[in-house]
């Protein structure tokens, strides 16, 4: 089993029990406990787990599954809500957008006027926002339902073909080192998608997503026009991440 197949186990596992043990893991991967041990301390790293004796926990400022949840994500709500109103903000008539899949995109969607723009998303959540709002024209790329996901190749070269103005971007982790992160490969090549297509990509994320790394980068922080936030933000990180030619809005 690859490395990467092992982290993704390993979050699934966290995520359903609450923790794990490096001997029954080392047990269930066929590999040896100091292979474990160096697959926590890569996870650790990555603010997504913490070590403790004989195995790990969920890290608690952790809040992405590795999949988008039926039930959207309740945590820093309040948060969210302040960056979506900001996201709103930029937003103007006859706009073309895209909104990623996420929890804060959905604020979004909640959040947008009944106006005259198309939106773009694959986010089933979203799109069940957006269709009693008859002055959006919604615009929804095909493919198979994976959990709230329509997710599929075939309609990438007709996303290709799209002019979005301005893409609402979600992600697991953002870190200086790794960029903006999620854990599934099928998601980070929708995300490419969009990008390819947008000219303006803003960031959608509270202040927990940083210093924090996945399992796959899908951007690099130059790629990123610019990340909303929350007030919550550390002065600290803020201030690194600004050195490092990151443009950041509080709200």
């Amino acid at each position: 089993m690859l490395a990467a197949d092992r982290h993704r186990h390993i979050i699934e596992q966290l995520e359903q029990r609450g923790s794990v043990k490096v001997s029954e893991l080392s047990e269930q991967f066929k590999v040896t406990e100091k292979t474990v041990r160096e697959d926590l301390e890569k996870l650790e790293e990555k603010g997504l787990l913490r070590r403790i004796h004989g195995g790990a926990v969920m890290e608690s400022t952790g809040e992405d599954s590795l999949l988008p949840i039926q039930i959207p994500n309740i945590k820093r709500q309040k948060e969210k809500a302040a960056i979506a109103d900001k996201a709103v903000a930029m937003i103007e008539p006859d706009d073309i957008i895209a909104l990623d899949a996420g929890s804060t995109t959905l604020e979004v969607a909640k959040r947008l006027p009944n106006m005259p723009i198309t939106v773009l998303t694959n986010d089933l959540l979203i799109i069940r926002e957006l269709t009693l709002k008859d002055q959006i024209r919604l615009i929804v790329a095909g493919g198979y339902r994976r959990k709230n996901l329509l997710i599929g190749t075939e309609s990438s070269e007709w996303i290709r073909k799209l002019n979005v103005h301005k893409l609402f971007l979600s992600t697991t982790g953002i870190h200086l080192e790794y960029g903006l992160t999620i854990f599934t490969e099928e998601l980070a090549a929708l995300k490419r998608l969009y990008m390819e297509c947008a000219k303006t990509v803003i960031c959608l994320a509270d202040h927990s997503k940083f210093d924090r790394g996945a399992l796959i980068t899908f951007a690099e922080l130059s790629e990123i026009d610019c990340i909303i936030t929350d007030a919550s933000m550390d002065e600290y990180v803020a201030l690194k991440y600004e050195n490092a030619g990151v443009r950041l809005i509080g709200v």
